[in-house]
């Protein structure tokens, strides 16, 4: 299987890689080609034969001529410009998040005899108010900001692509992933990941908005592993709504620090500092909170039990099982 990732350099997609440069397969199928493409950098799988690093920017035109060149079997499209950053800067946002796919689309589509499988991260941006209760699969797409409508739209596109034949698409609607490890970047939901781990790293952590705010969240380990099912999965299962939310832990602000208060201890908790801004306030609001995922784990697909799991991963898989007391 020849295996192309999209975004290699990123948070997932560089825990992605390491996961297949592990494995060297995705379910039962080998790999003997990995093609790991980012607009950076990435440097993963030098000692290993099987794997090379691209440096293609997704906006450009020729990028992808250069990421279809072997013709690869399995496409993981991770690469994204983050919400705040699409907010900021609509340009960019579009040139890369819709302009980038749909010329990816169409140049699968203008290759003669070749339907790869696409797993493609989409986000729960894609929605948005009025919201009446739990938020399933089939509700209507009004999302409220450039980052949630350049993924709507490219929803749609998955799904008419693989209906007519181009290519066989899957879409991810991703929850907060939490925690991020590194350092910090420009996605308006980075508190989340923040407030848990700075101060287990012995640094403050600013909290922008009430402790009362609530979402849903799954670990990066979790994560991998949505991607890897993605790719393995009956598509047929699907039917026509190629795009899916993926199964998460809810919890509130409130009860992310009291879970870091049961894994950590008060020490930890101290760090945290409550700063409101007006404009992280305002954004998330017009987030869902709950969701109905009865149709991905019908699927398959698994997130973890409770948030102090998700703590406990990343100390386990970022911190090497220890952090600041």
């Amino acid at each position: 299987m020849k295996v192309l990732v999209i975004g290699a350099a990123g948070m997932i997609g560089r825990k992605l890689c390491e996961r297949l440069l592990q494995d060297g397969r995705v379910g039962n199928v080998d790999i003997f080609e990995l093609v790991m493409a980012d607009s950076v950098v990435g440097g993963l799988g030098a000692d290993v034969a099987f794997a090379k690093n691209i440096v293609v920017d997704l906006a450009s035109p020729d990028a992808p001529t250069a990421l279809l060149a072997s013709r690869p079997d399995l496409i993981f499209h991770l690469a994204a410009i983050v919400s705040g950053e699409a907010e900021q800067n609509f340009d960019k946002g579009y040139a890369v998040n819709l302009d980038g796919t749909r010329a990816l689309f169409e140049a699968i589509r203008a290759t003669e005899n070749y339907r790869p499988r696409v797993v493609y991260t989409s986000s729960i941006a894609v929605f948005g108010a009025p919201y009446n209760g739990a938020i399933a699969d089939d509700f209507f797409h009004t999302p409220l900001s450039s980052y949630g409508t350049q993924k709507a739209i490219c929803e749609l596109l998955l799904a008419d692509y693989s209906r007519r034949g181009f290519l066989d698409g899957i879409g991810l609607r991703l929850p907060n992933i939490c925690v991020r490890p590194g350092k910090p970047n420009a996605a308006s939901s980075g508190f989340f990941s923040s407030i848990i781990r700075e101060p287990l790293a012995g640094r403050e952590a600013i909290l922008p908005v009430a402790d009362s705010v609530g979402q849903t969240h799954a670990s990066p380990r979790a994560t991998v592993e949505f991607l890897l099912h993605g790719a393995t999965l009956d598509t047929e299962e699907l039917g026509a709504r190629r795009s899916v939310m993926m199964p998460s832990v809810p919890a509130s602000i409130a009860e992310q620090i009291a879970a870091l208060r049961r894994v950590a201890g008060d020490a930890v908790v101290s760090r945290i500092r409550h700063v409101p801004d007006a404009n992280i306030g305002a954004m998330v609001a017009g987030w869902p909170a709950r969701f109905d995922t009865q149709r991905a784990l019908a699927l398959g697909f698994r997130a973890e039990p409770d948030f102090d799991s998700i703590i406990r991963i990343h100390i386990e898989d970022d911190l090497g099982g220890n952090f600041v007391g």
